[in-house]
């Protein structure tokens, strides 16, 4: 499917959104767009696979027959059901009944079968809780089936249901529709709901073109970025993840079966969940990520918070876009964490600091992390300027990035990659001020393809490019106050034009006497005709 087709099917599932969610608010309708997909995805993959272990044995419908094949075979095996799933578990990972495949879902919505609320609420609580090797209790918890934004009543509410459902299926019958195709559409809404509903949910959305530059960062090889990227990760941690599309560009980077795990953390609830179907829905099997329920701030995981250093988690990349200038509750107890305690707590109007010394904490001392934050952690004062002299004078600041402003849906404000590294070889700061390269669009501005290269090129190759990227002195930095303000660095402005004053007094000159001469030609014209000249 071409890179149109895919935009397309995006465009198709979003206009089904817009049209049918009614009175329902945009985040709502999400919860129950992107299950659904999430639902036909499963689906789809499960009987591709299942097709493949039974062989001839699986059943070849007529056209008009609007049963799934599994529902034939299950009837018609009964006795062979336990063994079959035992098998699709391991190849697959997981086992969908055929009441609950998409494409009962589909017919059911298509009849306007009065069972279809009821079956619904069985297949997730059945994939939240038996599908899979792993559970996914709550899943699909943010999806109220009896919510009565649906409709008054059971009638009604599956009476909208099966509207929903049919143009779903419809829309998606005009695509030939395979996993990764899946995933972009899946990946594209998300974007477009971003957008459609501001802030709320921009929080959980990096855009692409970000992503990707991180992605690139994290997977070059971490003590010389010009070997070009590593061939294995063990490990990748997002800390923040939203729903997930920064690990998930880390992976599509690496390639499947390329890194060892995926780990992110998100408190939001809803995009907790979002992040899980997200990775599932990308191919990722349930025993290569683990995304964890909690607030990374107060370190509400165990598996973080092991003591013993040779037990601890440490991670070959982390990555992560946290809230920015996020108010929290430094309290004494956490000036005596493990993560703060060397460095200090970050002020309460601004937990960036916070959220960088955390993940910096689980890097490994050959891992690179790059994260995303406001531009006002490269200068302000007070307890921020000193967490970042001490990394400064440690040699943990590897690379400074500073963006164009307006490319968040959140935030207009401009943001910066800084990139960490608990070992690194250049005793010096790599500043790249991309922030006046862009693409200017109509509600935010966008990284072209030639932008993203070359921030990763120069990040790579650590190259100087005047008024665009410059190797620093630790020692020129501690002359500016630890101060890593970009422009401080790095001057954008224009050199003017040397005007050379005897060269114009020369030529003013030169035109003074060609004015004389055309004067004195016209007023000897003037003086033939009787005319008084001109003085």
């Amino acid at each position: 499917m071409t890179e149109q087709d895919q935009k397309q099917l995006g465009s198709t599932l979003w206009g089904i959104a817009d049209q049918l969610r009614g009175a329902m608010n945009a985040d709502d309708f999400r919860d129950y767009m992107l299950s659904f997909l999430f639902l036909r995805y499963l689906s789809d993959n499960y009987e591709v696979a299942a097709q493949k272990e039974l062989g001839s044995d699986y059943p070849q419908l007529e056209e008009d027959d609007r049963r799934t094949p599994l529902a034939v075979w299950y009837a018609e095996n009964p006795d062979d059901t336990a063994e079959f799933e035992k098998q699709m578990r391991r190849k697959t990972h997981y086992v969908i009944q055929p009441a609950y495949l998409w494409g009962n879902i589909a017919e059911m919505a298509r009849t306007q079968n009065k069972e279809l609320l009821s079956t619904l609420q069985e297949g997730f609580k059945y994939i939240e809780t038996e599908s899979f090797a792993s559970t996914f209790g709550g899943l699909f918890s943010e999806i109220n089936l009896d919510s009565e934004k649906l409709g008054k009543g059971y009638e009604a509410r599956n009476a909208k249901l099966c509207t929903v459902i049919k143009a779903i299926a419809d829309g998606l019958a005009k695509f030939s529709t395979d996993k990764d195709t899946l995933g972009d559409a899946y990946e594209y809404l998300i974007g477009q709901f971003a957008a459609g509903s501001g802030k709320k949910a921009g929080e959980f959305y990096t855009p692409q073109q970000i992503s990707s530059i991180l992605s690139a960062i994290v997977t070059l090889d971490s003590q010389d970025p010009a070997l070009g990227q590593k061939t294995q990760l063990d490990s990748v941690f997002d800390f923040a993840c939203g729903s997930g599309s920064l690990l998930l560009n880390v992976r599509n980077r690496m390639g499947p079966n390329s890194i060892g795990k995926i780990v992110g953390q998100e408190k939001n609830i809803t995009t907790y969940n979002l992040a899980r179907m997200n990775m599932l829905l990308h191919g990722v099997k349930d025993s290569e990520f683990d995304i964890y329920h909690g607030d990374t701030l107060i370190n509400e995981w165990d598996m973080l918070r092991e003591m013993n250093p040779a037990k601890m988690p440490k991670f070959d990349a982390v990555v992560a876009n946290p809230p920015f200038s996020y108010r929290w509750e430094p309290s004494e107890a956490l000036g005596e964490d493990m993560r703060f305690k060397n460095y200090g707590l970050a002020p309460k109007s601004a937990a960036d600091f916070a959220f960088l010394l955390h993940g910096f904490h689980y890097l490994k001392q050959d891992g690179v992390m790059a994260i995303i934050l406001p531009h006002g952690v490269l200068f302000r004062g007070g307890v921020e300027e000193r967490i970042r002299t001490k990394l400064l004078k440690d040699g943990n600041i590897d690379t400074v990035i500073g963006l164009p402003a307006n490319l968040f849906f959140s935030t207009g404000i401009p943001v910066c990659i800084l990139v960490l590294k608990k070992c690194k070889k250049p005793d010096d700061v790599l500043f790249i001020n991309a922030a006046e390269q862009f693409e200017k669009g109509k509600r935010q501005n966008r990284l072209s393809p030639e932008h993203i290269e070359k921030i990763i090129g120069t990040y790579q190759f650590r190259k100087e490019e005047n008024r665009y990227a410059r190797r620093v002195s630790i020692e020129e930095i501690e002359k500016n106050g630890y101060n890593l303000n970009i422009s401080r660095y790095i001057s954008t402005a224009q050199a003017e034009e040397v005007i050379d004053l005897a060269a114009v007094h020369s030529e003013l000159l030169t035109l003074d006497d060609k004015i004389k001469v055309a004067r004195d030609k016209h007023n000897a014209f003037l003086k033939e005709l009787g005319l008084s000249p001109l003085p």
